[in-house]
């Protein structure tokens, strides 16, 4: 692949997990505002986020099957065309029908299923075009426009609000458009060479690679969930503080949002330029990534002034940085191309429940005290850490340097004995 033509694929590749961030993140600056506009409780105004995720979380698996039946490419673009049309339909319901929330609900579960086919077959489309450190190279970079979501979605959301409250849904749509236009021209499939299995023997065949390393793959899928759960849960905590605390809204307010997320950003894409395919690396930096979350949110109980307060946040977020590039790369990698898309997209499912569970859970938690949301938040890191050492065993295979092996489990053997 000439390199041109490989940046352009990468970019298409990148612009789809961006295009997925957007549907949660971009309406968190607007959720208090949503709340007072539609005269809706907090719990409600939270299920706005948690049907987008699980109704992804629930069509991710489907999506992911049917990936791997016919090709990824037949399944982003339409999911990325009805991601566009739910958001048409929630800004619609918000300017001009009676039982605007209802239909905004409507929106939003149309988004999630959209989403269900965009980043996690982004993943598996990586790992198909992509081979050894390259392929965790790319990894990193999707990771890092996954991050560059977030932090561009709270600006995004807080600049559209201002021409109406309403306006993030209504952004929706020409994010998607470009994605399409991108995934549509520059990114190229290879042929299948061969008939897709039949479904009893895809099942087997799934039920063959999680008897074998489903140990540490639900671990992986385990600190992928809890990552994303703490990180939308304190984003819903600090969009809630900053408006009622401290009287800060519209631009000012996305850009601080967006403060822990650059950082985010920015260590997944670092991190995910120098694992390469080395697996022992990539045990460790996971292990560091949780605990420096389990060490940030255990001292945030001590400050509540803002600058202090993000000081430490941002160390989770260094934490949270390290971890998704490496559980990327290991989960793309475990299984052959033929079976890659349904397991990428599982993982992609756990990580839509951590979302789903992260506003409503620190929303109560939140009403029962701060000090223990953050201190049960650290004991969660620190228990998924835990397991991540106890379960996931790891070590070099001596042929690490053949690059003609089709997957990287290939080229480095992983082991949960």
């Amino acid at each position: 692949m000439a390199k041109s033509k490989q940046g352009l694929t990468i970019l298409a590749i990148s612009s789809i997990p961006l295009i997925m961030t957007l549907g949660n993140s971009m309406l968190i600056p607007i959720l208090p505002k949503m709340e007072s506009e539609l005269n809706l409780s907090s719990f409600q105004v939270s299920l706005t986020i948690t049907i987008f995720s699980i109704t992804a979380a629930i069509f991710i698996p489907i999506l992911g099957y049917f990936s791997d039946r016919f090709s990824r490419k037949v399944i982003i673009v339409p999911a990325l065309i009805l991601y566009g049309l739910g958001g048409l339909l929630a800004g619609m319901a918000s300017a001009w029908f009676n039982s605007a929330y209802l239909w905004i609900m409507v929106g939003r579960a149309m988004q999630g299923i959209g989403a269900a086919g965009t980043a996690p077959i982004a993943m598996a489309l990586t790992g198909d075009l992509f081979k050894g450190g390259e392929q965790s190279k790319v990894l990193g970079l999707v990771e890092a426009s996954n991050g560059f979501g977030k932090v561009l979605s709270p600006i995004v959301g807080s600049l559209l609000a201002l021409l109406v409250w309403h306006g993030p849904f209504w952004g929706f749509p020409i994010f998607c458009l470009i994605s399409v236009l991108l995934t549509a021209l520059f990114v190229k499939e290879k042929k299948k060479k061969k008939e897709p299995p039949s479904i009893g023997n895809y099942v087997k065949g799934l039920f063959s690679v999680f008897k074998q390393e489903g140990r540490w793959l639900f671990t992986t899928y385990l600190a992928g969930a809890t990552c994303l759960f703490t990180l939308f849960g304190i984003l819903f905590y600090i969009s809630n503080v900053l408006e009622d605390e401290h009287d800060i809204v519209g631009v000012l307010k996305g850009a601080i949002l967006a403060i822990p997320l650059l950082f985010l950003m920015t260590t997944s894409f670092l991190t995910g330029s120098h694992i390469g395919k080395n697996l022992k690396i990539m045990k460790r930096l996971i292990i560091l990534g949780l605990l420096l979350m389990t060490a940030s949110f255990g001292t945030l109980t001590l400050f509540t002034n803002l600058i202090p307060f993000f000081s430490v946040l941002v160390v989770s977020s260094i934490g949270t940085g390290l971890v998704l590039p490496c559980l990327n790369s290991l989960i793309t990698g475990s299984v052959g191309k033929s079976r890659r898309g349904f397991v990428t997209s599982l993982y992609g499912s756990v990580r839509f429940l951590g979302v789903a569970a992260g506003p409503p859970i620190y929303g109560w938690l939140m009403e029962m005290s701060r000090n223990w949301m953050f201190l049960s938040t650290a004991g969660l890191t620190f228990i998924v850490a835990f397991l991540c050492l106890v379960l996931i065993h790891v070590k070099n295979n001596p042929s690490q340097s053949d690059q003609s092996s089709k997957s990287l489990f290939k080229k480095l053997q992983l082991t949960t004995e």
